[in-house]
């Protein structure tokens, strides 16, 4: 039979350069894999432990301003360069079960006394030695706060309460929480959409104001 294309026939590659090919290519691509991934956790494993943290509203403690199964982000740098501030929302390892997390407002600082009474919350420290009451108006309204207490906190304590009073287990029950304690403060609310929101700007307690 008379071949009438002179043209070569293609040589056909072998099975074993096929093979040495796709196991190069498996082999590039693993390794950029792991590098992506190596550079990855080196930023991300810093952020997550060291930086920020997701934490998730548990209960009805701080309503009207968090509620139930709402997604924050906790930002636990800042109190290694400085202090927390009356007013600020914190989240702290429960004294009493180290292994819970809760979240409450700062209400009184390190050193001072806190006198509750007929619903109202009385600050003694150095600026206001004969005392002054809390206004909580900016974040609370008017809201009464249960209990009759009287406390001086120590050198690295903090009062902390939880914002809707009547259903709030904090230092009314539990006693004063210790600096190392606390985790971090609140710096992002993610979850749901439509009340995302930056707490950096929040109001702060001006303790001056009632001197």
């Amino acid at each position: 039979m008379v071949n009438f294309n002179n043209s070569p026939e293609p040589e056909q590659p072998s099975t074993k350069e096929d093979n040495t090919n796709f196991w190069r290519r498996t082999l590039n691509f693993v390794g950029e894999l792991v590098h992506v991934v190596v550079i990855s956790l080196a930023i991300i494993l810093p952020i997550r432990y060291f930086l920020i943290q997701p934490f998730y509203v548990k209960g009805a403690s701080m309503e009207p301003n968090f509620y139930d199964h709402e997604y924050l982000i906790i930002d636990e740098i800042s109190y290694r360069f400085s202090e927390p501030e009356r007013g600020e929302i914190v989240v702290f390892r429960y004294p009493n079960d180290p292994r819970q997390f809760f979240i409450k407002r700062i209400i009184g600082m390190p050193g001072e006394r806190i006198v509750i009474n007929n619903g109202q919350i009385t600050i003694y420290n150095d600026n206001s030695p004969n005392g002054h009451l809390l206004s909580e108006d900016s974040y609370l309204g008017t809201v009464f706060t249960p209990g009759n207490k009287d406390i001086t906190l120590g050198d690295d304590e903090y009062y902390l309460m939880g914002d809707n009073r009547s259903a709030s287990m904090d230092s009314r029950s539990f006693g004063p929480v210790p600096e190392r304690f606390v985790v971090g403060k609140v710096l992002f609310r993610g979850w749901p959409p439509e009340k995302m929101k930056f707490f950096s700007d929040d109001v702060q307690y001006d303790p001056s104001v009632g001197n």
